[in-house]
């Protein structure tokens, strides 16, 4: 009888070990997704590859300063998504970890502050990479054009966030 309770017991906690690790986990990940994590390309010309190898099939050529999206790091590798959605691998030797956002919609509007009321600085069209200088309260990001120009930009025009 005793040793019918024990693994009853040592049931009853291997399951409830179980249930908290699967609702730990799942938070993990939630908690991930909710959390990007954005670098760019540091070199002029990088070559992104379907499988982490340099043998494996080559995608495309990405240009310096390109926002990617981590998905997955593995040894001397990152798994990265593109402002299209495309999944790739590129060696992590080639990222920056200097952010830069894409401009996504038509044309994006800068501003002097971060206030649509505010005096317009200058518009950037659809895939113009400007530099990501932190996130504002209010859904905004001061962001940086390669001629020096510093302002502001609503979070929903740029990709890389």
């Amino acid at each position: 009888m005793t040793f019918r309770r024990f693994n009853i017991g040592v049931f009853a906690a291997s399951m409830l070990l179980s249930v908290f690790l699967l609702f730990a986990s799942a938070k993990v990940c939630a908690q991930a997704e909710s959390q990007h994590e954005f670098l760019s390309v540091a070199t002029p010309a990088t070559i992104l590859y379907d499988a982490p190898s340099l043998n494996a099939e080559k995608l495309y050529v990405a240009s310096i300063n390109l926002p990617l999206e981590v998905m997955v790091k593995v040894v001397g590798w990152m798994k990265v998504r593109d402002h299209h959605g495309h999944l790739a691998w590129i060696e992590d030797s080639h990222i920056s970890t200097k952010r830069f956002v894409l401009i996504n919609s038509p044309v994006g509007h800068i501003y002097l502050s971060p206030d649509q009321a505010s005096p317009l600085i200058f518009q950037a069209q659809r895939d113009v990479i400007l530099e990501w200088l932190g996130m504002i309260a209010g859904g905004w990001v001061k962001v940086k054009h390669q001629d020096g120009q510093i302002g502001y930009i609503r979070a929903d025009q740029v990709w890389g966030v």
